[in-house]
């Protein structure tokens, strides 16, 4: 009797090209272990665990890493190393990894005149143990003989050196980065004395794409590190270091003291770093055995396969597709759907962290990392599933910043696209700032600002390819176990090319309240458009209210701001629960700078560097002049104008707002809503949505590119804003022009007309299909409408 699945087979399919591949890909997969990239976070460093190796006096204590014997520190060299190989670089593809460490450590000198060594944090080959009489100046890396031979060594290092050595040191203690070397191939001064038993803190960052070595350090408590490094160096390290390496700590010292400590340790790269299976010679039958075996199981197991494969195709889930695409890049791990599932408790309502716009997140708990995880699990209804998790996949992993989230992985499978990340305990911005939450402290909202900064900077700047990320809201700025900034939701976030003036056009997409006017009327995503979202919740920070109210009547956040700007009372929407307890000084700053990056003007908001700048004093505050929050594009009723009848349109959108037993606000008037019959006459369709009341605020409904700027800042529809959409149509209907078009590059479509208004030409924007077969003063006076109801100041619209 055949096996159950094979009478399906043929011959020819097993021979078939596809079958061929199928085996090889599933044994591959069978044969090879699973890999992914390495990432680790050590907040506490116990005796019992096998994560970290220690040689010569490093021991752990305390909970801490001491690198140098506590009885008897003169002479003595501890090395601090992590347990697991890393990969920097893929010999078979040329690939190198990106890789980001931060850790934290002490140096005491215990007030002595004379102390020394230093320590530092290298990388070097695989099996690199201490070197002997490496004690004193050579920190435990190099000795006499190393050192002299520079060219041999295979060491890359950032050494915080606490003495001052004639034969290869600068003639101050320093921070440096050092090639196969004791001297440094860059240095900044720093003195170990001034800072004795203070906690530094210290971020090492490398790019691979542009080779950037980037070392950042402060000894602030809350550290924000901004996107310009204290020390950097261009080191190729494909050719300083081997495919594998060692990476730890070394400290040393001479015939002085110091007590040299490391607190806490992160790290994370986005390269493969399982080691290859070491073949033996011995055991080579043994695997021509297993291979045989497994290869007689998969030819039995094919026919099931290729059926599985079959009826997964016939459905439309684009899956194997997706998988591809994704996986063409080094990417984090990807995990199982049964993983996920047992992690978050079958995605329990009680393991719910929140509900976004495009998923569900769970909190959940992984057995073999061992450590707390988000998932973000996405709504596999919604329109646009695949491109959302395709989008965030690849934009995220190309990322790394401490003031990022960090990605851990992803799973696609039984239709279901998900997302992992590390798990943030203090929820995100909002729940602090308008929940029921403990309210946070002056101290904590400034660094939580100066992080948001320092994200969006190396975003903008500083990523491989500059980032917009489109999305940028309280709710979005997640809070770590020490309040630190961890910028998250990247699912609408849009790589571009920094080099091009104008960004390609797109569709809206955010949250109303954040996004900036120019972004709403032409699709137009920038830096700046993200710097005003930026300002919207620097404001929110400040002030403790959000950008709007739910229902009932308010002013928009930074215009009543900018109202206590202009009467010299700015401090007066300070958050009331800070009770006086914040620096005033800081406090009308981060004011000042949210007013100034939620500029009407896209070309007056400041860079996130700037930002940087002024909140750490680096750069003067800006004096903002009375009219910076006016509105950009004002065009002028013009005198004497006629009233007049737009045959098609007018009469049903008057009705509509007027002449019903209530108002009602019709909210998504636009040319694909204007509906023609027989004879055709105008029938204004799709009343799906209108609204009823009185200029309540209500969420932005509509289509962008015809909505009313105060729309879409306040959430207020009205009469005007209705007219304004009238305004957009009436101007399409003239020009044959679409108000935005997909992608390219356009100016919209009333600045346009505005233009040729301004320099008298204005029937120069006439469809062109007419042949001028048309009035020409009807078609000046429906433009001029166009003008008059697409105003950016509803006061100011028909």
């Amino acid at each position: 009797m055949p096996w159950p699945g094979l009478t399906a087979l043929s011959t020819s399919s097993l021979h078939s090209p596809n079958t061929h591949l199928i085996l090889l890909l599933i044994f591959h997969h069978l044969c090879l272990p699973f890999v992914h990239p390495i990432s680790f976070n050590i907040t506490r460093f116990d005796a019992g665990a096998n994560n970290i190796y220690y040689d010569g006096d490093a021991v752990p204590f305390l909970g801490a890493v001491e690198l140098i014997n506590r009885d008897e520190f003169t002479c003595r060299v501890g090395h601090a190393t992590f347990a697991q190989d890393v990969r920097l670089w893929d010999i078979s593809t040329g690939k190198a990894t990106d890789f980001l460490t931060h850790f934290t450590f002490t140096i005491d000198t215990h007030n002595a005149t004379y102390y020394g060594n230093g320590l530092a944090f290298f990388l070097a080959p695989v099996g690199y143990s201490i070197p002997p009489n490496s004690g004193g100046g050579f920190l435990g890396l190099f000795n006499t003989t190393s050192n002299d031979a520079a060219s041999n060594n295979q060491i890359v290092m950032v050494e915080f050196d606490s003495t001052v050595n004639d034969d290869w040191d600068p003639p101050t203690e320093h921070v440096g980065i050092n090639n196969n070397s004791l001297s440094s191939s860059v240095h900044a001064i720093w003195n170990a004395g001034s800072q004795s038993g203070k906690k530094a803190n210290v971020l090492i960052t490398y790019n691979a794409t542009t080779t950037n070595l980037s070392v950042f350090w402060t000894y602030d408590e809350n550290p924000v590190y901004n996107g310009n490094s204290s020390l950097s160096l261009l080191i190729d390290l494909m050719k300083v270091l081997p495919e594998w390496v060692t990476i730890g700590f070394s400290a040393a010292t001479g015939k002085f003291l110091e007590q040299n400590t490391i607190h806490s340790w992160d790290f994370s790269s986005n390269l493969d770093s399982k080691n290859p299976i070491k073949k033996e010679p011995g055991r080579k039958t043994f695997w021509i055995v297993i291979f045989v075996v497994c290869l007689f199981v998969l030819v039995l197991g094919v026919g099931v396969g290729l059926l599985v494969l079959k009826k997964k195709r016939t459905r439309s889930s684009p899956g194997p597709d997706i998988n591809r695409e994704i996986e063409r890049g080094a990417l984090p791990r990807r995990f199982s759907y049964q993983e996920l599932h047992s992690a978050t408790n079958g995605f329990a309502d009680n393991r719910r962290l929140g509900r976004g716009g495009s998923g569900n997140v769970y909190k959940g708990f992984l057995i073999d990392l061992g450590c707390q995880v988000a998932v973000k699990r996405i709504f596999s209804g919604i329109e646009h599933a695949e491109r959302i998790f395709i989008n965030e996949v690849n934009v995220i992993s190309r990322l790394m910043h401490i003031n990022l989230v960090k990605f851990v992985g992803w799973c696609h499978e039984q239709d279901e696209f998900m997302l992992v990340y590390d798990y943030m305990s203090n929820g995100s911005l909002d729940t602090h700032l308008f929940g029921n939450r403990r309210t946070l402290s002056w101290d904590v909202r400034y660094n939580i600002a100066l992080g948001l900064a320092s994200a969006l900077h190396y975003l903008h700047e500083f990523a491989v390819q500059c980032v917009l990320h489109r999305d940028i809201k309280s709710a979005n700025v997640l809070l770590d176990t020490d309040f630190r900034t961890k910028l998250g939701d990247f699912g609408v976030a849009k790589l571009v090319d920094p080099q091009l003036r104008n960004t390609q056009t797109t569709g809206v997409v955010g949250t109303y309240g954040y996004l900036a006017p120019e972004y709403v009327h032409e699709g137009r995503p920038s830096r700046a458009s993200d710097m005003f979202s930026f300002g919207i919740v620097a404001l929110e920070i400040a002030c403790g209210r959000r950008f709007y109210l739910d229902g009932g009547f308010h002013v928009p956040l930074q215009r009543w701001v900018w109202q206590l700007y202009l009467a010299g009372n700015i401090l007066d929407a300070t958050d009331g629960r800070l009770d006086s307890r914040y620096d005033a000084d800081e406090m009308r700053c981060l004011m000042i700078v949210g007013l100034w990056c939620s500029s009407p003007s896209d070309t007056k908001r400041p860079s996130a560097g700037q930002v940087i700048q002024v909140l750490k004093s680096e750069a003067p505050l800006p004096e903002l002049p009375p009219d910076f929050h006016n509105p950009v594009f004002h065009p002028n009723p013009p005198a004497g104008l006629i009233p007049i009848q737009v045959d098609s349109i007018l009469p049903s959108i008057t009705t509509s707002l007027n002449d019903g037993e209530r108002c009602v606000f019709h909210r998504d008037i636009k040319s694909a809503n204007v509906l023609l019959d027989t004879d055709f006459r105008n029938k204004l369709g799709d009343f799906v949505d209108p609204q009823l009341r009185n200029i309540q605020t209500t969420g932005v409904v509509g289509t962008y590119g015809y909505l009313g700027p105060e729309y879409v800042q306040e959430g207020r529809p009205s009469r005007t804003s209705d007219m304004f959409r009238f305004g957009i149509v009436a101007l399409t209907i003239a020009c044959g022009r679409r108000s935005y078009q997909d992608g390219g590059f356009h100016m919209p479509l009333q600045r346009w007309v505005w233009q040729l208004s301004l320099a008298g030409n204005i029937l120069d924007a006439a469809d062109g299909r007419l042949d001028s077969r048309h009035d020409a003063y009807e078609m000046r006076c429906l433009m001029i409408v166009g003008l008059w109801c697409s105003s950016p100041s509803d006061t100011r619209r028909l």
